[in-house]
């Protein structure tokens, strides 16, 4: 079992009522995918059902992205394994509210 640590930003936050921090650990167990970590936020954080990824699709919002490692996991498959620094622990995985705006 891995120990992931997951940020959020502060409107998820609030949204979960979490009140310390902007970072949560979360207990996965191998293999680590997108997948599998949104699945253990949305059971530990039930209201964020629906904020991260469509409750029907489950499918990414459009707005949220998702980062390990300063890549860009958005658009890759959440069935793929996360890389080893976020699995161990050495880097948290980051999801973001993309801004839009002109």
């Amino acid at each position: 079992m891995s120990r992931i640590r997951v940020e959020l930003p502060a409107p998820l936050l609030r949204h979960a009522k979490i009140t310390s921090g902007h970072e949560i650990a979360l207990e996965i167990d191998a293999p680590v995918t997108l997948r599998r970590l949104l699945d253990a936020l949305e059971e530990a954080h039930p209201t964020l059902r629906g904020c991260v990824r469509d409750q029907n699709t489950n499918e990414r919002r459009a707005f949220i992205r998702f980062f390990a490692c300063n890549e860009d996991l958005s658009h890759e498959s959440v069935d793929d394994p996360l890389p080893d620094e976020i699995v161990s622990g050495r880097e948290p995985l980051i999801i973001l509210g993309a801004i839009a705006g002109g």
